[in-house]
């Protein structure tokens, strides 16, 4: 780990908010943490209480981190500036400092308050050490904005000394074979979004899909994500062909869009780019006119700016307001996912890290996403059952589950893995 200058703050009250963090960090005895580089921050009751000279025994205090890589390739000046449909728009750091902000009322109610870690590895291989310190001082929540190797890493590192909730990786196993006890998940997964895309396409009776697909692994898992949901739906792929984005003259036929859609037995055309850069040259470029879905065009979607119901604009504005950019899914997922931390704690103050996650993965506790119905996780994999958006650029125009599609006991389960299907061993 090296050292970093501290974060920029945007505003003069984020800067009295990190003055009175550090204020209550020392009379925590949290001035210690060895984490570099971190940002102490807390709630605004804590921060009262600390300026009034509260001590431990008038308000306690749990530490959150926010752990992520420095030199994670998502967040790489190139790629952001790009501002790929469905990848993370900016570092997570405000969204989660919104849900901090959100929870004023409900924490000040316990007499409690948080502090916040913006905790960073140079690298994967740094990462170990940096699970390693926060563990010894006693971090109860993990955010993880990780890949799945880092995930695992987390997982394995935390014990249950932490419950850890995954902000932003989609990847089905995560939640299957290799899940954990003590790990949620707020972003939807792969065969949740693809799920929602599929419902959507059989509402309307958009049949015979052209697929696409990129050469990476990830573009294999979303691949074997549409397959399940395509299969479950009743909707056909007409044709899979690979693309490659190449600057070998010999292989530039990989990326020609009008070759590769040249087939006329098909009504739509789905890419599967996890990368997203041949994805965004794809619509209005198909050799026959058809709607192109999936990872361009029509996409499922954890949270689109413009949604307009269930107080979507209130939030979408606060985090602007805050970061300066519109909200991505990756975003809303680590808000909702400091929500669901406050929610645990305003249920169960006193509970450990197991409690908690027990809590969680029970169906007990509820939090409000701002997507129209409560929110809560499922017991057999942690994954927290929401609503997906159907959307493009400009804006939303489906929300699955779709009307009529039905489930025994919960319509937001017909998205994702299901408690029969599921591959998670792991007991709550």
């Amino acid at each position: 780990m090296q050292a970093r200058p501290p974060l920029s703050l945007q505003s003069n009250r984020r800067s009295w908010r990190r003055t009175a963090a550090l204020t209550l960090g020392a009379a925590l005895g949290l001035s210690g943490l060895g984490l570099q580089p971190l940002l102490a921050q807390t709630s605004k009751p804590a921060a009262k209480a600390a300026a009034t000279g509260a001590t431990a025994a008038t308000i306690a205090t749990d530490k959150v981190a926010l752990i992520s890589l420095d030199d994670d390739p998502r967040y790489g000046a190139r790629r952001l500036e790009r501002a790929y449909p469905g990848h993370p728009g900016g570092r997570l750091l405000d969204a989660v400092q919104l849900g901090i902000d959100d929870a004023e009322v409900a924490l000040r109610g316990i007499r409690h308050g948080l502090a916040l870690q913006d905790a960073r590895a140079a690298s994967l291989e740094a990462l170990p050490g940096l699970l390693a310190q926060l563990k010894q001082d006693k971090v109860k929540f993990w955010l993880l904005d990780l890949p799945p190797e880092g995930v695992q890493l987390a997982v394995n590192a935390a014990g249950s000394s932490a419950l850890l909730l995954n902000l932003s990786a989609p990847h089905d196993e995560l939640r299957g074979a290799h899940c954990a006890a003590q790990l949620l998940h707020t972003l939807p997964s792969h065969a949740m979004l693809q799920d929602a895309l599929v419902q959507y396409l059989a509402a309307r009776s958009w049949q015979n899909a052209w697929v696409l697909q990129g050469p990476s692994s990830d573009d294999a898992l979303l691949l074997a994500a549409w397959n399940r949901a395509a299969k479950r739906y009743g909707i056909k792929t007409a044709g899979i062909r690979m693309f490659k984005l190449s600057g070998d003259p010999r292989e530039r036929d990989l990326a020609n869009t009008r070759l590769l859609t040249a087939d006329r037995q098909h009504g739509l055309v789905t890419v599967l780019d996890a990368d997203g850069e041949f994805a965004r040259t794809l619509p209005y470029a198909t050799q026959q006119p058809r709607p192109v879905v999936g990872s361009n065009g029509l996409m499922p979607l954890a949270w689109h700016p413009q949604w307009e119901r269930n107080g979507g604009p209130q939030v979408s504005r606060r985090f602007r307001k805050l970061a300066g950019r519109p909200m991505t899914g990756q975003d809303w997922s680590a808000w909702i996912a400091l929500r669901a931390v406050v929610a645990t704690l305003v249920e169960q103050p006193q509970a450990s890290a197991v409690g908690h996650a027990r809590a969680l993965r029970g169906g007990r506790i509820f939090v409000d996403g701002a997507k129209g119905p409560r929110l809560s996780f499922r017991a057999w994999d942690g994954q927290l059952r929401q609503p997906v958006f159907l959307a493009h650029g400009d804006g939303v125009v489906g929300l699955a589950p779709l009307d009529g599609v039905l489930h025994p006991t919960e319509v937001l389960d017909t998205l994702g893995i299901d408690q029969r299907e599921s591959a998670c061993k792991a007991a709550p």
